[in-house]
């Protein structure tokens, strides 16, 4: 249930003069309002953004919140929380718009439409960086200099597209240190996925039109590329060149491969965002479709969190505005819903994109075939989404049974620590809720007790201590009285009585009484299905039957804890690996690291090299040159 319902199912009938304390706030600031464009923010007691609004004229706007039996109970309910006002003004209607968008992100105000998702999307990437350029896989802002394709819906689908390409233009995925330290081709030429520049096996030329035929082939080009080919594979053959023809027909039978898994769709939709809305129950789920260069880059569906009475189209244009606030919009944008600020919403996405940017809801022909395939799938979406949310709700309800709860759990928290004797020590904490693993919730925690004298090498009951007693230390001091929804309905702890009674000590040393505990351990010899729960004040654990879905319910999110905790450790401990010798020298960072490792190959050699050789090396002086050498020659 998201926060909007939540505030729905709440008792609403309120003092109204509750309501009138926050319109008086209101009304106070109005003879200082603008009459200009701008945006407002609404803050509760605890300096907590309730809400973000843009305005065409902040004074006329923020005048209908002074009236609140005007409004709906929801925002009555907002208006009795208002104790103060912001106000940011823009130049234009459109910056508004944008300002709005961004503000929405950075702080999700309770009472806006909410989009719950800030991962930015996977691009391909051709370098500009280096002489010879290389392909690879990007994802986040664009500074690095080169050509970038995309979006695509999924790693899962740039990673396909990257293999293809790499079959068929033959172009490097190494980094440049790696290339510039090569003495022999590597796996990647042997097996024909790389065309070997490291190693002089192509020339500069030649490379280069092989990076220019992939620039070409991702913006759409790719019928000329294949005739192209086929044309050099007739010729390679007719000069009894074998190797080299059958070398051809490898990269246009890649090049077939790209084509049938991004088939393309009509040529206008080379470049274009297709967005569909589906409502249904008070629910919603918005399915971006991608079209680049002529072809599909996957989908992705989207579950915005609103009140029951926002139209789709209000939740569309809400949609629109924050999806493109970290996201390059394309150049044609098709909707199903016509969006109520419809020319607002181009302006802005002009500001944005830097160019000109057309949104319309297609009438017919190819457009609209697609546009009702996109609403099919965030219809199915939406039914999925909304069967998988019932039936975890029926495993809460009978979690909360089994556990004997007041209530079912809409926020269960399950913690798990990682290590090796001690080291590299991690707790992880996941959150599971009504609409499944809350991945955004998820935490980390490098353990800063274990092996420093507090704490013994590998004493899990210390770890859980220290993550839990830190963990709720926090949430005391940002969220004392737990409206923010930071604070669990249950804490799961993976263990037995050790780590139950570690939990039970910090809720002591704490005050906390009234969060639910429970300590969920393996059976013996560690067997799935033969679990025991531990619960406070219980001698005897619980033993579930073997089938019951409340037990594969717990095993699901215990293992999940689980594959959390187990990631981030072997992420800290190979980090912790690739440490290099140079990282502890004083006055070496990135780039002063990167010019000695290039220029000796390794960090070891850079130990061992003399102050003269030191000297040689781009950015570094002489007195630089000194102090590295000192460093590893402390006694000369």
């Amino acid at each position: 249930m998201d926060d909007a319902s939540k505030n729905d199912a709440l008792d609403v009938s309120r003092p109204e003069i509750s309501a009138e304390k926050g319109a008086d706030a209101i009304k106070s600031r109005l003879p200082n309002l603008p009459t200009s464009p701008g945006v407002y923010r609404m803050l509760n007691e605890h300096g907590d953004v309730l809400y973000v609004g843009k305005a065409k004229n902040i004074r006329k706007r923020v005048t209908s919140y002074a009236s609140p039996q005007r409004q709906s109970i929801r925002i009555q309910r907002m208006i009795s929380q208002t104790i103060e006002l912001e106000i940011v003004k823009t130049e234009t209607e459109a910056e508004a718009l944008l300002l709005e968008s961004d503000l929405i992100k950075r702080y999700a105000p309770r009472y806006n439409i909410l989009l719950r998702d800030d991962k930015t999307f996977p691009m391909i990437l051709i370098t500009g960086d280096h002489d010879y350029p290389q392909i690879v896989k990007y994802r986040g802002a664009r500074s690095r200099k080169g050509e970038y394709f995309g979006p695509f819906a999924s790693v899962w689908a740039v990673n396909d597209t990257l293999g293809l390409l790499q079959r068929a233009f033959l172009l490097r995925t190494c980094s440049d240190s790696v290339f510039s330290n090569r003495t022999r081709p590597c796996l990647l030429y042997q097996i024909k996925r790389c065309s070997g520049p490291c190693v002089d096996r192509v020339s500069k030329p030649d490379y280069l039109s092989l990076v220019d035929e992939a620039r070409e082939f991702l913006t759409g080009d790719s019928q000329r590329i294949q005739r192209k080919l086929a044309e050099k594979m007739q010729s390679a053959s007719d000069a009894l060149e074998f190797e080299m023809a059958a070398q051809y027909r490898d990269r246009i039978q890649a090049l077939t491969r790209v084509q049938s898994k991004h088939e393309a769709v009509s040529a206008g939709l080379d470049e274009a965002d297709v967005i569909a809305l589906h409502h249904d129950s008070g629910q919603t789920c918005v399915q971006v479709f991608f079209f680049r260069g002529g072809r599909s880059y996957g989908n992705r569906a989207y579950f915005p969190s609103h009140a029951k009475e926002n139209s789709p189209e209000e939740i569309l244009e809400a949609f629109v505005g924050q999806f493109y606030a970290r996201t390059k919009p394309a150049q044609m944008i098709l909707t199903s819903h016509t969006l109520p600020n419809h020319a607002l919403v181009e302006k802005a996405l002009k500001v944005r994109a830097e160019r000109k940017v057309e949104v319309r809801v297609p009438s017919r022909g190819e457009k609209k075939r697609v546009m009702a395939q996109a609403i099919l799938n965030a219809r199915d979406a939406l039914a999925r989404r909304m069967s998988e949310s019932a039936s975890q709700q029926r495993l809460l309800e009978g979690l909360s049974r089994v556990l004997k709860l007041d209530e079912s759990p809409e926020r269960i928290e399950v913690y798990d620590n990682s290590h090796v004797s001690g080291t590299n020590a991690i707790g992880a904490m996941i959150v599971v809720g009504s609409e499944g693993f809350m991945k955004n919730a998820y935490r980390k925690y490098n353990i800063r007790r274990a092996g420093s004298g507090e704490a013994s090498a590998g004493d899990d009951y210390d770890m859980m201590r220290e993550v839990l007693e830190r963990r709720f230390t926090r949430a005391q001091k940002e969220d004392p009285d737990r409206t923010k929804g930071q604070w669990p309905d249950l804490v799961i702890v993976d263990g037995g009585k050790g780590q139950l009674s570690a939990a039970l000590d910090v809720f002591e040393l704490l005050g906390i009484e009234d969060v639910p505990l429970a300590a969920i351990a393996k059976g013996p010899d560690r067997n799935a299905g033969r679990e025991k729960i531990f619960l406070p004040g219980k001698t005897e654990p619980i033993q579930l039957e073997h089938k019951d879905p409340v037990l594969y319910f717990l095993q699901r999110i215990r293992d999940e804890a689980h594959r959390f905790a187990i990631g981030t450790h072997r992420a800290k401990r190979g980090k912790q690996i690739q440490r290099s010798i140079l990282d502890d020298v004083p006055g070496i960072g990135a780039k002063r690291k990167k010019a000695l490792l290039h220029h000796f190959g390794s960090a070891q050699s850079v130990a061992n090299a003399g102050n003269k050789d030191l000297e040689k090396v781009d950015g570094v002086s002489g007195a630089m040159a000194k102090k590295i050498y000192d460093w590893f020659h402390p006694d000369d």
